[in-house]
């Protein structure tokens, strides 16, 4: 089980490190290459983003790459046999991360059975609320798979009771509202508001939107379990060049 793993991590880490791809972006090779320098460089999981027209929880910089893995090719078949092959080679949880239209189109039960015969570990899909997802929530219990739920700094303590109910593995905690990759400020407001996330839900608590570099991470020490960085190493990658991922990561541990 994922939280089982999570918990097994933190017994000699004091947070964890999960990174977020873009399958296909720029190419399906470099998308690769990207995670083996992810995993060598000391990363515990990661989100693997299936591309979708209109990813609306993400900024400008997950924007761009959805759309060009698009417009490259990338297909959810071909996402599929990406993820098959890394969770392969691989020995971290790979989740998916992607959008209600995508689950839809493909059937939630075949798309769950699916994951499950790839070694996938669970999936955050941030526009199927739990009213909504039944169907979902059935398929993923059926194959024992983490569905990946989402607070948000607006969301009320019922709503996080609520929430906790159905959500498995962790709970993805947004720094702030909004939409990816924007600065966030990393302040006593964000300690109050995960003290809310840790009296709303025995799981643990992974925190991201705007975790950019070693000082965000040390300052979710004690607060969170895992933090997420998405948007910087897309970032890091055009600015610098692929070679560049290993020594990125690194740096934030």
């Amino acid at each position: 089980m994922l939280e089982a793993y999570i918990n097994q991590q933190l017994k000699t880490k004091e947070i964890l490190l999960m990174t977020h791809i873009v399958m296909g972006y720029p190419d399906f090779d470099t998308s690769y290459e990207i995670v083996r320098q992810m995993v060598e460089a000391g990363v515990d999981l990661m989100e693997l983003q299936i591309p979708f027209s209109e990813p609306m929880a993400d900024g400008p910089v997950i924007l761009k790459a959805n759309q060009r893995a698009i417009e490259g090719g990338s297909t959810v078949q071909r996402c599929f046999d990406f993820a098959k092959r890394v969770a392969q080679d691989f020995s971290i949880p790979f989740l998916f991360m992607s959008y209600a239209n995508i689950l839809y189109k493909y059937g939630m039960e075949p798309f769950s059975d699916q994951m499950a015969k790839i070694n996938m570990k669970g999936a955050i899909v941030p526009d199927l609320p739990p009213e909504e997802g039944k169907d979902y929530l059935a398929a993923m219990a059926k194959n024992n798979l983490a569905p990946i739920y989402i607070f948000s700094p607006e969301t009320s303590n019922e709503r996080m009771a609520y929430i906790s109910k159905v959500a498995q593995g962790f709970v993805y905690c947004l720094a702030r509202k909004g939409v990816t990759g924007k600065t966030t400020s990393f302040s006593t407001d964000i300690a109050d508001y995960l003290g809310r996330c840790r009296t709303a839900t025995p799981l643990p608590l992974a925190v991201g939107f705007g975790v950019k570099d070693k000082a965000d991470i040390d300052f979710l020490r004690g607060k969170a379990e895992i933090a997420v960085v998405g948007s910087q190493t897309i970032r890091v990658v055009e600015e610098k060049g692929v070679e560049a991922t290993g020594d990125f990561i690194r740096s934030l541990l």
